[in-house]
């Protein structure tokens, strides 16, 4: 799945660098959630999950960069965003999509649990490859 930015809409490219990087994201994709209109929960979810993965690009990945915009296709509207890092890549995703493991100190559901909170979820990675996750959550 390629986000499909809606037209004339082109995503805003912000950087994941230092920890500070993950509020301005934060705040990114709450103003995108509201402008298109998700639910205070849906809000939530997007940005709860558009968190997590910033900090895994940061953690892991040693930084990279998030395309965050509005999408359309057919009479569907929502927010999308593309968490990508030059990092080490995942080696073996299915154990990295397991709830509760973890490569480091955390609870281990950053990748699952930003799966769950999201309509749309894709994962490309390869080691030595870096990863990139793209996110998508629809107006219901």
């Amino acid at each position: 799945m390629t986000a499909p930015w809606t037209a004339g809409e082109e995503p805003q490219v912000y950087p994941i660098a230092r920890s500070g990087d993950l509020v301005h994201i934060r705040q990114a994709i709450r103003a995108l959630s509201q402008q298109c209109g998700l639910s205070l929960v849906d809000q939530t979810k997007i940005i709860t999950a558009a968190s997590e993965l910033a900090r895994n690009a940061l953690t892991y990945g040693g930084g990279g960069t998030v395309s965050a915009g509005l999408v359309r296709v057919d009479n569907k509207r929502g927010v999308a965003a593309v968490f990508e890092d030059s990092g080490p890549g995942i080696p073996d995703v299915d154990q990295a999509m397991t709830d509760g493991w973890t490569s480091g100190s955390g609870l281990g559901l950053g990748l699952s649990g930003a799966r769950r909170l999201v309509d749309d979820f894709r994962l490309r990675t390869a080691p030595g490859e870096g990863t990139a996750v793209t996110i998508v959550k629809w107006v219901r």
